[in-house]
């Protein structure tokens, strides 16, 4: 049975109910439209995975209705691809399409427009020459929206992670002196395909002795030698929900640094965990990971030996997405969201050592999707 097997996707039903909710936020946000481009928010209100390329594609989202700008010879595609029908603005290939969003926006009255983030900036850019409408960013409205995740969204983040942890533990019996890099990475792409991730892995980064200082490795194929710190970071998705758990190990006996501040490091992530409380700031998570390094005389802030970046991220169809658990997101916790937990521990020149694991708000505070590493030499 793959990960996919025991769970459902996202229902036509969910998705206008996205749809709805967007529209009736307009207001809030001060916005008579929004403006969805190929990227996750395409994926989340219409279940769309198409790719932003130089032809325009979007969806106008107003208060009153929903238009669809797109090629007119990719006409087929995009009625066989949605599931509810919408209005319709075709253009030719000789045509400039910002000029049919911008008629597309007039004809609707619409002033202020939210442009999706994922938008590059040559589209955007070329569409506030073409329109009179305000444009400003429809992040704020979207990660309102997107940053809560629903009870099927939550049950694909966790079969998602569940696979990804599966993996490891496999990985950690299989795993041995004399390997290179790129074996490690083939056999945990092969371990997601079998346990049946949308594309194998999403990403992979494997790390071994020194490397492991370089919070996302260094270029190279190195080979395991008896006695270097592992450090696995990966992940896969299903239905397009990712997960992302990094582990570090030893299969050998360690010095007492090193056992000191990978004890240091699973206290600093079960710090931010018990920071997570609903209506805290997300900062105040990665104050308190911080604050446990400190006490040890790591850091202070960016400084190494310490924590080089933010304590965690959101997740959900982007592998990165906001809130953030970093110093100045004010965003207030609440339930729904999810976040990655990895306040790595970086000795520079000599090791790194991150533990990061995924949980979820509740009303009761957070909750893991995976239970963490128990020790240095049981990671799983």
């Amino acid at each position: 049975m793959s990960a996919r097997d025991t769970v459902s996707p996202i229902t036509h039903e969910e998705r206008q109910q996205r749809l709805s909710a967007l529209q009736n936020s307009l207001p809030a946000f001060k916005l008579d439209a929004v403006m969805i481009t190929p990227g996750a928010s395409m994926r989340y209100f219409f279940g769309l995975t198409w790719r932003e390329t130089e032809r325009l594609v979007c969806a106008v989202v107003s208060a009153q209705r929903v238009v669809f700008v797109c090629p007119k010879f990719e006409d087929t595609a995009l009625l066989a691809a949605l599931s509810t029908p919408y209005d319709y603005a075709w253009w030719e290939e000789h045509e400039d399409p910002r000029h049919v969003v911008s008629t597309v926006l007039s004809d609707g009255h619409c002033q202020n427009v939210g442009i999706d983030p994922s938008c590059s900036y040559g589209q955007a850019f070329a569409l506030s020459n073409a329109t009179s409408a305000t444009l400003c960013s429809a992040g704020p409205i979207l990660q309102s929206l997107r940053a809560q995740k629903s009870a099927t969204e939550l049950a694909l983040m966790q079969a998602a992670k569940s696979l990804t942890l599966d993996v490891h533990v496999a990985i950690f019996d299989w795993i041995k002196p004399g390997m290179r890099m790129s074996e490690v990475k083939a056999e945990i792409d092969r371990l997601h395909r079998v346990g049946g991730a949308d594309n194998g892995s999403f990403f992979c980064a494997v790390q071994f002795g020194e490397g492991t200082s370089h919070p996302h490795g260094v270029p190279g194929d190195p080979v395991l030698q008896k006695g270097e710190l592992i450090l696995i970071d990966t992940g896969c998705t299903i239905d397009g929900y990712h997960s992302d758990i990094t582990r570090t190990y030893a299969l050998d006996k360690q010095g007492h640094r090193v056992e000191a501040l990978w004890d240091l490091e699973k206290e600093a992530q079960a710090a931010a965990f018990d920071a997570a409380q609903i209506g805290r700031p997300c900062g105040d998570v990665d104050a308190a990971a911080r604050a446990v390094l400190e006490t040890h005389g790591l850091g202070p802030d960016y400084q190494l030996p310490g924590l080089p970046h933010r304590t965690g991220h959101g997740i959900g169809l982007e592998i990165h997405e906001g809130p953030y658990l970093v110093r100045g997101d004010d965003t207030p916790l609440d339930t729904g969201m999810c976040f990655s937990n990895e306040p790595m521990i970086v000795v520079p020149g000599q090791y790194g050592i991150r533990l990061e694991d995924h949980f979820y708000m509740t009303d009761a505070g957070a909750k893991w999707f995976t239970e963490p590493q128990k020790s240095l030499y049981q990671p799983l």
